[in-house]
């Protein structure tokens, strides 16, 4: 693989698939929207009642998404990173979100409140950036704040220099 893989991981509503998206286009990189990709395959086990949301099927979407991550050159979006292979990323971003702002942006996607809950409790305990950080080699893991166009710039700033200095 010549070119680097990223992903972008945070709470629902941090601002992760707004970053994900413009690292994609501001330096040529595939956008993986993992959630999207598996709503189009169909890559569910069940249905999460309490939650109102299916529970993803990690091995059919790990299978299919091998031969992409291998090419190289992605910037892969998910709420989650435990159970992606440490191997497939070279940076990591957690993107955070001050918990008011969090909880409009929920609301007004039309998350139920006990959904709503749990995601601000989610991001309280900050578990999107402990999860990366048990997952991954500390010096990959980046927290970033996704509240302001300014902070984006920040962010993309950031990935910019990563790309710059990348060595396979």
């Amino acid at each position: 693989m010549s070119k680097p893989n990223i992903l972008v991981t945070g709470t629902p509503g941090a601002g992760k698939t707004h970053l994900a998206k413009q690292i994609s286009e501001y330096y040529g990189m595939k956008f993986l929207e993992i959630s999207k990709i598996v709503q189009d395959n169909n890559f569910f086990d069940g249905y999460d009642e309490d939650l109102h949301c299916p529970i993803l099927d990690e091995d059919k979407l790990l299978d299919y998404l091998e031969p992409l991550m291998n090419e190289g050159n992605n910037v892969a979006e998910y709420h989650s990173s435990e159970f992606f292979p440490e191997r497939w990323f070279h940076q990591v971003y957690v993107v955070r979100c001050n918990t008011d702002k969090l909880f409009k942006r929920l609301e007004e996607r039309g998350y139920n409140g006990k959904k709503i809950q749990n995601n601000v409790e989610y991001e309280i305990f900050q578990m999107a950036l402990d999860e990366a950080k048990s997952s991954y080699k500390k010096e990959i893991v980046n927290e970033v704040r996704g509240e302001t166009e300014e902070q984006l710039e920040e962010n993309l700033k950031h990935v910019g220099e990563f790309l710059n200095n990348y060595e396979e």
